[in-house]
């Protein structure tokens, strides 16, 4: 396939556009800012956003994208250093408490674009199941390190635990739920190394 100039290197224009867009969506909501607002901020015009985003739904896609690839690199990052399976966990954990901390968190972006998008069939509404999917399989696969016995139920309850914090992170002390959060990963990990949440 031939691959067009806006494919073969970035592009100023569409980053300004996903970088504005990105920030707004999060900030605002998604339904709430339309497509005039975006290219009023990212200085670009209607032709070039329609250039690179055929539509609004791409690029909030595109914005979903983007994000997903935010937290891939945080859990390679803290695979790649070589610790235990526990203790990589752990840094996923504080990775997830660092963002709750973070200015201006206002929950995790997965959910409160999955909130706007309810049909199960919406292009968005699959981004974020792929995400929240591919998710749920590398916290399976982490868990199955520290003890070789079915480690989805353990996932599950990981990712429950994760979406909690983010939900509350953003309505209580931080401080709190980050203390409570990692508590409970503890928790979680001295059971899945006792053999115990295997049960499906």
């Amino acid at each position: 396939m031939v691959r067009t100039e806006s494919q073969s290197r970035p592009s100023e224009a569409r980053s300004r556009l996903l970088k504005t867009a990105s920030r707004v969506f999060y900030e605002e909501g998604i339904h709430a800012v339309g497509v005039d607002r975006i290219v009023a901020e990212a200085q670009v015009t209607r032709a070039t956003f329609y250039r690179h985003f055929p539509s609004k739904e791409s690029l909030v896609v595109a914005y979903l994208t983007e994000t997903d690839h935010a937290v891939r690199d945080q859990v390679d990052t803290a695979v790649a250093a070589g610790l235990p399976a526990a203790d990589t966990m752990r840094s996923v954990s504080t990775s997830i408490t660092q963002a709750i901390k973070s200015p201006g968190f206002r929950g995790c972006p997965f959910l409160n674009a999955v909130a706007e998008y309810p049909d199960p069939d919406h292009p968005v509404h699959l981004a974020v199941l792929a995400h929240r999917q591919w998710f749920l399989d590398t916290v399976t696969a982490l868990l199955a390190k520290i003890r070789e016995l079915p480690s989805e139920p353990a996932a599950r309850h990981f990712v429950m635990m994760r979406d909690g914090a983010m939900a509350a992170g953003s309505l209580f002390d931080p401080d709190l739920v980050c203390e409570s959060f990692l508590l409970g990963v503890d928790a979680l990990l001295d059971q899945v190394s006792r053999g115990l949440l295997t049960h499906e």
